[in-house]
This record gives structure tokens, sequence and C-alpha cells, in this order.
């Protein structure tokens, strides 16, 4: 029996590893002793992290389809299927780890189950916790009201009311459900070739609840095979908080509605979407607006309130008269003060988290020199009191450090003026490769007091351990425990507030979390300069400034272009953020940093870009700039 798995990726080159490793790890004998050929498929969605290179140089049996744009998830599963040569077909996510048998238990059970054309399996998070979304039921527009409204989530074990995720089944028995889940997707040759594929009007989201509910359709019954795990790494906190999100999965909804829905019910229900929609991009950017604005707002108006007392007392004190400067200097001159004082502290990295009182000292210092020289440049009678600025920049610096320890006192998210004690890591494995990835941690600055080691042999104690010794972050080592077993011991573990890693047997880098698009799980980026916001911030300023100068002079640079017909795009594109001037390992640019040595080999252009990751200035992108000035 051939079994042909089909991978779409998209710059997750480190789970895409992961995934293969587990995929190429698993058990190849069904039960009745027939073997289980693999034919796996990945297909790349223009990734610029490597992904492409490192499945040709790691994974060379694997068919691979190089995309030039992301095409989405239905096409670009489409695309392997059209080829793919298995009498059952699995659609796979790259951040997902199997089990040494989940192949050949959910081959066997479909084999053993004529009924069954499609199959997913209870997956569960990089903490090891149970996701809900291995079951889903059919989204109804009662179904769907009582999720949007929240009703899902008070009552999670109710038929009616937790119908979207078939609550009332438990997560342990195998049952016939409506939904399954695009992470895991197996079905029969049989029903692929009757339905075809995935509905490429999706681009992402909605297309495995099309395809699940035209299995059913079709004559054919989904389950739900609990007696096998994977792990799936979701970005979920990530993405629903974006309006891409929001609009991208009820846009997906909304075309099902109309697929599928007809007459009245179908434009209530739609309606009801769209207000869905609305309801929640308006939230999602309410939400934004007020978490960027509501301290440096707070800022303001303590500043604004202090230069005001000062001002009154200071008229008071000089001429005995508390109206002694214009309405001007009130309503247009402080405001202006506080505004390049605070732009000053947010360009140094003085609104970034964690806070860093060092940064906004540096900020407000710089925005002073600012003030002083535009002060000592104005007209006599426009130099309101130089006392007054250098008491009221004072306040301001004050004030805004108060407002940080008061943050800090209320325990807010990353205004802990207080560096957190870090909890203990414990390192499960064996000598030699735990003491590579306790290395690993100690690179960092770990203190070594903080790294456990146990022995994989006495795995059976780590519920006693982590709850003795304080654990916050368990790491298996993967080179010295199979995944089948990691991931029964995350499923097993009844741990709460407990990270769960795993380090591959190669490579500097432990992948972990829920978040498939957080760096700071990636050892691999944790040394890098540029993963900071305020690299990224004077990246970012540099680009745009940059950006609108040369098209500003393109009257004159576009006649000297080899390439004039990229001239305009490549400058929009970096304008919009779409790209940098230079890019860098999972970001898109016109240059690279290989360009400062053209012609040199791999090894060392590699060598370059990690050393411009680890070391970012912006002077080095305006030397790579001004060396392709003619190139653009």
């Amino acid at each position: 029996m051939r079994l042909s798995v089909v991978i779409v990726n998209y710059n997750v080159k480190y789970f895409l590893k992961q995934c293969l490793s587990s995929v190429f790890g698993s058990q190849r004998v069904l039960a009745d002793g027939e073997p289980l050929e693999l034919e796996v498929w990945v297909v790349d969605n223009d990734s610029v992290d490597g992904s492409v290179e490192m499945v040709r140089a790691n994974f060379p049996e694997v068919h691979i389809t190089e995309n030039h744009e992301n095409v989405g998830f239905a096409r670009a599963n489409n695309q392997a299927l059209t080829q793919a040569t298995g009498q059952c077909l699995l659609l796979l996510n790259p951040d997902t780890v199997v089990e040494g048998d989940t192949f050949v238990k959910c081959a066997d059970f479909m084999r053993q189950h004529a009924d069954c054309g499609g199959l997913c399996v209870k997956m569960i998070d990089g903490n090891g916790q149970y996701l809900k979304e291995s079951k889903r039921g059919f989204p109804s527009p009662e179904t769907s009201f009582y999720k949007i409204t929240g009703l899902t989530r008070l009552f999670p074990r109710s038929r009616r009311l937790a119908a979207y995720y078939m609550g009332h089944l438990p997560e342990g028995e195998v049952n016939e459900i409506e939904i399954m889940p695009g992470a895991f997707l197996m079905f029969r040759r049989e029903v692929y070739e009757k339905i075809g594929g995935l509905d490429e009007s999706y681009f992402m989201y909605g297309e495995d609840i099309d395809f699940s509910w035209r299995i059913r359709l079709a004559g054919w019954k989904n389950f739900y095979f609990p007696e096998t795990h994977i792990i799936h790494y979701k970005g979920e906190s990530t993405k629903k908080g974006s309006m891409n999100y929001v609009f991208t999965f009820y846009n997906a909804m909304s075309i099902f509605v109309k697929k599928y829905f007809t007459g009245r019910n179908a434009r209530l229900f739609n309606a009801l979407l769209q207000s869905a929609i609305w309801m929640r991009a308006t939230l999602s950017w309410i939400k934004r607006i007020v978490g960027k604005l509501a301290v440096p707002a707070l800022d303001f108006l303590a500043a604004y309130g202090g230069f005001v007392l000062l001002k009154l007392m200071w008229a008071t004190f000089r001429a005995e008269n508390v109206n002694y400067y214009p309405a001007e200097y009130t309503t247009v001159v402080i405001p202006l003060y506080i505004l390049i004082l605070l732009s000053a502290s947010w360009l140094s990295g003085g609104y970034d988290k964690p806070v860093r009182p060092a940064r906004i000292v540096r900020g407000m210092g710089v925005g002073l020199v600012l003030l002083l020289a535009f002060y000592s440049l104005l007209d006599e009678g426009q130099r309101y009191s130089r006392m007054l600025l250098l008491l009221g920049s004072l306040w301001t610096l004050t004030s805004t450090m108060l407002i940080r320890l008061l943050l800090s006192t209320l325990d807010v998210k990353g205004y802990a003026l207080r560096a957190r004690k870090r909890g203990k890591t414990l390192i499960v494995g064996r000598n030699g490769e735990a003491e590579r990835v306790r290395s690993l941690y100690a690179s960092l600055g770990i203190p070594e007091g903080n790294l456990l080691l146990q022995d994989v042999n006495d795995a059976h104690r780590l519920q006693e351990i982590i709850r003795i010794e304080h654990v916050e972050e368990v790491v298996f080592c993967g080179a010295d425990i199979e995944l089948q077993r990691i991931i029964s011991l995350m499923a097993g573990l009844k741990t709460t507030g407990v990270d769960y890693k795993i380090a591959p047997a190669e490579g500097d880098y432990i992948i972990g979390s829920n978040s498939i698009l957080s760096k700071d799980d990636l050892f691999a980026d944790e040394l890098l300069t540029i993963s900071t916001d305020t690299c990224r911030r004077t990246k970012r300023i540099f680009d745009l400034t940059t950006a609108l100068l040369l098209l500003l002079l393109s009257p004159v640079l576009f006649w000297f272009q080899r390439r004039k017909g990229l001239y305009f795009k490549h400058c929009l594109s970096v304008l919009t953020g779409k790209s940098s001037w230079v890019g860098y390992t999972g970001h898109k640019g016109v240059f690279s940093p290989s360009d400062l040595a053209p012609g040199a080999s791999a090894e060392f252009q590699n060598r370059l870009m990690i050393r411009y990751m680890r070391r970012y200035k912006t002077a080095t992108d305006a030397a790579i700039l001004l060396r392709n000035w003619n190139r653009i």
C-alpha cells in the first residue's frame, strides 16, 4: 500500500525539517505485514528562508515543487495531488510532528472501514494540551452564531452550543465527525477521483471545511481517530490578533455560505458573517491602536500637566503674573516640546518591550539637545524661557519613569523594571546530547544552576521533578528519544504553565512554543541583533526615507539604471513594506548582504549573512545600497 503525503510550506524551514524527520522515521509495516510505501511531496510557496535548499540537502527522496509566488494553500495542495500515486492521500501541515505509528494505524483503520472516506487524528499543541480543532461540526448558521457570540466557549461540552467543535464527543474516543482539520487530513484515492481536489476559491482557511463536507455529500464518512497523536505547533494567538486573519478567515466562510446555502438562509447567514467581519476587524483595530498609543498618550498627558504647572509657577515667580506667557505657548509650544522629547525616546527604543530605562534617558537627552539647538536659532521674541524648557524636559523624563514604575508594580506585561527570575530548564536525554543542548543554553548566558539534566531512562519521573524543582521548560533531546515517546510524554504530563521543546539531532536551534511565527523559540535567531524592535524600526525608517529620496531623484537616477523596468517597482515595494532594500533570512530584499562580496563562495556568503543579522547596522544597508545605486 502506498501513502502520498503532501506538505505545503511557507517560510517555516525548521518546523518543516522536524516534520519530515518524523515522517521518514515512521513505521512502514501494516498490521497484516504488508509494507507501507511513502511518497512525500513538498510544495513550497515562494519561501525565502532556505526551505527548498534544506529539503534538497537533507531529504533527497522528497518530490519538491518550488512556486515563485504564494499561490495559496488549496492550489498548492492540488499541484501535488494531481501527481500523487498513493492509494491513501494525506494533507499534512509543516508545523506538525507525527508519531512513529501514526501512518500505519490510520491506514489500517481506513482499510478496516470501507465507509471511511476521510480521517483525522488527535492533535496536541506545543505545551501538550489537547486542541479542540481536532474535530469539528458543520458550521451552520446556528452553530456559527454560538461560536461568534462565545457561547461555545462557555458551554464546551454541550451537544448544541458546542457543536462547532463537537464538544459532546469525548476526545479519547473514535467517532464519526463532520469536519476534519487541514493540518492532518487523510482520505482515499477513490474520494479524490470522485470529488476532485481542494476548492481553489479559498486562498487560506475554509478549504478543509469545504473538502470534508464534499466527502460526506459523496456518501462517505469522516472519522476522528484519537488512537494516535500529532503535535501541531499553532500560531493561534498571533494569527487571530491580526486584521489579515479576520478578513481572510471570514471571507473563506462567506465563500462557503454562498456555495452551500441558498435563499433567505444564505442571505441571513452571509449578513451575519459580514457583521462579524467588521465587528472583529473594528475590535482588532481598536485593540491594536489602544495597545500602541495608551502608554504614549499617558506619557503626553502627564508631561503636559507638569509643563503647564511649571509654567504657572515660573510665571508667578518671575513676573508675579500667571498670564505672563501667551496662550500659544500653552497650546502650541509645550505640546511641540513634548512630542519632540517623546519621539526621540521612541526612536531610541524607549517604547520597546521589555522596558529599558537607559533607552528612555538616552532618547530624552537627544531630544533635549535638539530642542536647545532649535531654541538658539529662534528670534528673541520667540524664546519664551530656556529654564522652563529644561525643567519641563526633566519633568517629562521623571513622569515617564514614574509611569513605568506604576506599570511595573501592576505587573503589566513588558514593563517589568526588574528582570523576572528565570525558571529552571529540564533537559531530557543522554549524556552527550544533553550536554550539547546545555551548551546551547549556556552560550546565551543562562546560569548553570537553572539547567537540570535528566537521563532519558528516568523519564517516568518527569511529573515529580517538574513539581519539586519548579521547572518551567522541558527540552527533549530528539537524538535520544523517539518522537512517538516525546509526544506521549507531552500528552501524558498533567502540568500547566510548562513549555515543551524539542532539540533536533542536528542544528543549533530548538523548536517549541505554540507560535510558529515566534523567532524567540529558535536558537538560530536568539543571538540576532536584527530581530530586536529597535533594529527593525531603524531599518524600516532607513527603507522609507531612501525609497522616498530615490523616487524624488528618479528624473535623474532612472536614466543610469541597468534594470530600468524594476526601478519604480522596487522603490514602491520598499515604500509599502513588501520588501527591504537589503533582505536577510526569512525577509525579502532587493539586494542581499552577499552583494558586498559578489562571486564569493556560498560558505563565505552564508557567513556574511549571519554576520549581517548578528551585527546589524544601518550603515551596512547604506553601503550595500550605494554599491548598487545603478542596479535598483
